[in-house]
C-alpha cells in the first residue's frame, strides 16, 4: 500500500484534509509539525542545538510559548530558519520513514502531513504527493482570523514556503480548499476512490 505525502501552504487546510482523506482510506497519519513540536519540547539534543543557534532566551514557560519565541526569531531571518530546519528536518524524516516501513510491512496506508515536502526534496520518497491549496486571499484571511497572526508575520511565514503554484505543478494530485470542509471532503472522496482503484 502507498505512503502518501500531503503538503500545502500554511492556512490552506492541509491538516484537516489529511484527516478526512485518512479516514476515507483507513490510513494512519504522521504529522510532521507534531513531531517537530515533540522534538523541541523533549529531545535534549534538539534543544541543545536550538539553544546554541538562538540563545537560552527561547526556552522557558510552556511548549507553546517556546515555539512562539522560536518562530518569532527565525521567520525574520532566512539563515536562522535554514539552520533550524537543519536541526529538525533530518530527525523528522527518520521518524516518518520508520513509521512508513512499519505500515508497509503490515499492508496499510500512511498519510504523511508534511508542510515542507517539496522544499526538503522528499517528493520522490512517496508513492503519491498531494497538495492542498487555496487562494492567497483565503490563506491570509485564515491566518489572521483563525490563528491570530499579524499580517506581517503571516506574510513572512508564507514567503518562507515554496510558492503554492510550484507545489501544484510538482504534485500528483491537488485538493482546492477555498470553500467548506464538506467541499474538500467531496474532492477527497474522488481522490480516495482513485487511489483505492490503483492500489487496492
Amino acid at each position: 500500500m502507498p505512503v502518501l505525502g500531503i503538503t500545502g501552504g500554511i492556512g490552506t487546510g492541509k491538516s484537516s484534509v489529511t484527516e478526512i482523506l485518512a479516514g476515507q482510506l483507513g490510513a494512519e497519519v504522521f504529522d510532521a509539525d507534531a513531531e517537530a513540536h515533540r522534538l523541541i519540547a523533549g529531545d535534549a539534543a534538539v534543544r541543545e542545538g536550538i539553544q546554541g543557534l538562538l540563545g537560552t532566551g527561547v526556552f522557558g514557560g510552556s511548549p507553546a510559548e517556546e515555539r512562539r519565541r522560536i518562530r518569532d526569531r527565525v521567520f525574520g531571518n532566512a539563515d536562522l530558519r535554514r539552520e533550524l530546519e537543519g536541526i529538525l528536518h533530518p530527525r523528522i524524516r527518520l521518524a516518518w520513514q520508520g513509521r512508513a516501513e512499519a505500515v508497509r510491512a503490515k499492508g496499510g496506508w500512511l498519510c504523511v502531513d508534511i508542510p515542507l515536502l517539496f522544499e526538503t526534496g522528499a517528493g520522490a520518497l512517496f508513492e503519491r504527493t498531494i497538495v492542498v491549496a487555496c487562494s492567497a486571499e483565503v490563506q491570509r484571511s485564515r491566518l489572521r482570523e483563525l490563528r491570530g497572526l499579524s499580517e506581517g508575520l503571516a506574510d513572512k511565514i508564507i514567503a518562507s514556503q515554496a510558492d503554492l503554484r510550484l507545489k501544484i505543478r510538482a504534485a500528483d494530485h491537488v485538493i482546492w480548499n477555498d470553500w467548506t470542509l464538506a467541499v474538500a471532503g467531496s474532492q477527497c472522496e474522488l481522490l480516495s476512490a482513485c487511489l483505492k482503484a490503483c492500489y487496492g
